[in-house]
């Protein structure tokens, strides 16, 4: 994998904004979809999320998925749990946690010292991931890669981080995510019931380029369709029965992003 200086990434590589990338030259249609993406903002929506959870990690860790319930990294400051409902029902189609480094370290970092040349940089890791069976299961994904996608870049995040155990791994590849350690190395991660996982980054302000350069089959979905019903604008609200305030958002200065 490209070893990319994350202050190269802004200075020499003409990095885009969420704006520049989806001006009214590239984004060439409106599409609406079967469902909504949203940062969660209340307690019943957060609780919708773990229910997805536990069904997700259920199919292939059912005794670690018995444990699931809120947790408290749902709530830290610059993290995000994006919620996808179905525009017919309001049930969960699936979610994905969003945790940036603006605040403390990252989940992955509890199983493995991240390498020294993402020490500077700002990071996204996206965790917690589950979505329903069957084909809205695998649009629902694509969809919540977007909306990650979409949330780094709103949020000038350098680097995108997912772990990945086999064979979810190749999905990843396909997008374009690299190694951060070995070729195909798999580490044991603590966090994650000891499973081994790869880790994987790609550098956000590339994503575009590369995506373009490959002739990448999801170039159109990711940037040249505006997806009305995926929203990531964090809106702090307060929750009506606990009066529990749901933060989200990467609000801190660049100056200080967690460095360890």
């Amino acid at each position: 994998m490209d070893r990319i200086d994350s202050v190269l990434l802004t200075q020499n590589t003409g990095y885009s904004s969420l704006g520049e990338d989806f001006t009214h030259d590239t984004v060439k249609k409106k599409e609406r979809l079967p469902f909504t993406i949203k940062v969660v903002s209340s307690q019943a929506e957060l609780e919708k999320a773990v229910v997805m959870r536990r069904a997700a990690y259920g199919r292939h860790l059912p005794e670690f998925a018995e444990t699931m319930g809120v947790e408290a990294l749902d709530a830290a400051p610059g993290t995000v749990v994006l919620l996808a409902q179905s525009r017919l029902d309001g049930g969960p189609l699936g979610t994905m946690r969003v945790q940036t480094n603006a605040f403390g370290a990252l989940a992955v970092e509890q199983s493995v010292r991240l390498p020294d040349w993402l020490n500077q940089a700002r990071l996204a890791e996206a965790t917690r991931l589950g979505v329903a069976r069957g084909a809205i299961g695998r649009m629902v994904k694509v969809a919540l890669c977007k909306a990650f996608y979409l949330y780094c870049a709103q949020n000038r995040i350098d680097w995108m981080l997912i772990t990945a155990r086999s064979p979810l791994d190749r999905e990843y590849e396909a997008m374009l995510f690299g190694d951060v350690y070995g070729h195909n190395e798999f580490l044991p991660m603590t966090h994650v019931g000891g499973l081994p996982h790869r880790v994987m980054a790609k550098p956000v302000a590339l994503v575009r380029q590369r995506w373009t350069k490959a002739n990448h089959p999801f170039v159109g979905f990711f940037f040249e369709t505006d997806h009305l019903d995926i929203d990531v604008n964090v809106t702090p609200t307060q929750d009506g029965e606990g009066g529990h305030m749901v933060p989200g958002g990467v609000t801190a200065a660049p100056e200080t992003v967690c460095t360890r």
